[in-house]
Formats: C-alpha cells, structure tokens, sequence
C-alpha cells in the first residue's frame, strides 16, 4: 500500500540506516522528511500529515514519548487525514520493552532487524487499512481514540521509572524559598493543601488557596514522589490535586476544562490534554 511517513531521530547514521531498512520491507512508503528533535518532530508532522511517524525515544530537548502527547493533543480533529500510527525506535533493553508491549504499541528495537522491522510494517499497513481516510468516510473525528490516549499516558507515566529504579518515598511536605522584609525565609507547605502544580519556565507553580510559591523541583522529578490516587496529572505541564475539582465541563470545541473548589481564591481553570481526558470518563 502506499503512504507517507517521518522519521524523529537525532542521530544521522540511526535515521539514514532506518530509511534504507523502510525502504527495503516498504518500497511503496514516501519518506515525507527526517528531523533530529522531538519540537521538530512536532511541527513537521503537523505541516506534513503523514501516514506514520517513527519516535525515537531519546531526543534532545524532548523525548519521543513527550514529543508524541503533545502531537495527540495538537492533532486537528476535524482536518484532512486521520491521527498517524506510532512506532517508537528505542534502545531499552527488555525489561523497559515490556511496559511498551503491555500497551500494546508497537516499537522497534535498535539496531533495526529487517525481519522485526518487517512485522512492525505489517501491523501498521493492517492500522492504516482499518481507518476511514476521510471526514465524510466516518462519523469520529480524526483524533486519536481513547485507548491509543490512554495507553500514550500510561507510557508517559512508566517511563519516568525506565530502566527500574528503587522507590520513591511519598513527598509530604514542599520547601519553597520566599523573600521577606527580614531577608530570604524558607516556607513549609503541607502537599495536601496544594491544589496544583504548574510547569513555568525553569520554575515549578505549587498553587495552595491562598498563595502561591515557586520551586526549581522540575515535574518529572517531582511526580514520582506524589501519590498517583490523590494527584493526577491533566497536562504535559499540570498536575491537580483530585478532591480539590469541582467540576468538569466541555466547551463548544469539545475542549476539556477542570474548575477548583476554592473558587473565590482560584477562579482560574485548568486546561485538560485529551492524552488525559480519559480520567473523566462521565465527559
């Protein structure tokens, strides 16, 4: 069958040896462009609209996995071509591929092997096949389903401990260091009065009722320390504590929006990613 594709991965020698394989198993397969960074990666398969994309997993500046939820969150829903299939290129060794085939999303192991690489293509042409090509061919919109969502999260939220790493203990307290009329003091916050964390920057939002602090802890890293039951996270960047929504509701667009109990203290909104918006299943 015929498609187009785009190869995410940083190194040359990697990527130029992945399109001769392509070639060689797919030879009806257009190579749309190859790109070296995960916010590459991105853009150009917005503009270009393949068929599939193959994410390598370690990228400079964003990962694949990171580089894909965003892509699923920016994926147009009523655009011309359906969501593309993924493949992850990855280098794990076994244990971490596990994680990858109980999400049942297809991968392919470096140094590519013709024959593995041969199956993968097979798996996707049989995806391709299966999906309605255009709008009018199907009542769905063209974003991804709420299976291929869910298992993108659960990938996201294994890979912070690939390759397996001891466990973290609970965090109970946040330290955050705030400036006073005495000079620089350090604050003590209890996690269960934070509402949410917020990505900013080089800094870290940790948002309670009544105030607001900034620390340098990076999402990734603080994540693992949270109790996944009581914080979940809603956003590449955002992570809410559970009993504090108040409610959930969709705009006209179909968009995800999360209001807070205190309302007169936070009456923001927190924006929902559809990778996440499976924790809301009433919606």
């Amino acid at each position: 069958m015929t498609a187009t594709a785009l190869i995410a991965e940083d190194e040359p020698l990697l990527a130029a040896a992945l399109q001769a394989e392509l070639a060689a198993v797919w030879p009806t397969l257009s190579m749309l462009a190859t790109v070296g960074d995960g916010l590459s990666a991105v853009t150009r398969t917005l503009e270009l609209l393949p068929d599939v994309v193959f994410f390598d997993i370690r990228m400079p500046g964003q990962t694949g996995l990171d580089a894909a939820a965003e892509l699923a969150d920016a994926w147009p829903a009523n655009g011309p071509k359906p969501f593309p299939a993924l493949v992850f290129v990855t280098a794990y060794d076994q244990y971490a591929v596990a994680a990858f085939d109980a999400q049942a999303v297809d991968y392919v192991l470096k140094p590519v092997q013709r024959e593995r690489l041969r199956k993968t293509v097979h798996k996707v042409q049989l995806a391709l096949d299966a999906r309605p090509q255009t709008a009018a061919a199907s009542d769905s919109p063209h974003v991804p389903g709420a299976q291929q969502l869910a298992q993108l999260a659960a990938l996201l939220a294994q890979a912070q401990t690939l390759p397996a790493a001891p466990a973290v203990p609970r965090l109970t307290v946040i330290q955050a260091s705030v400036s006073n009329a005495q000079g620089a003091a350090l604050v003590m916050v209890p996690v269960e009065q934070v509402l949410y964390f917020e990505a900013a920057d080089k800094y870290l939002r940790v948002i309670t009722p009544e105030r607001e602090l900034l620390i340098r802890t990076p999402l990734k890293e603080l994540l693992p320390q949270l109790d996944g039951q009581r914080f979940w996270q809603i956003h590449r960047g955002t992570v809410v504590r559970a009993d504090a929504i108040a409610s959930a509701t969709r705009d006209e667009a179909g968009k995800l929006w999360l209001q807070l109990q205190h309302q007169h203290q936070r009456p923001e909104r927190l924006a929902v990613s559809r990778l996440y918006g499976h924790l809301f299943k009433a919606m």
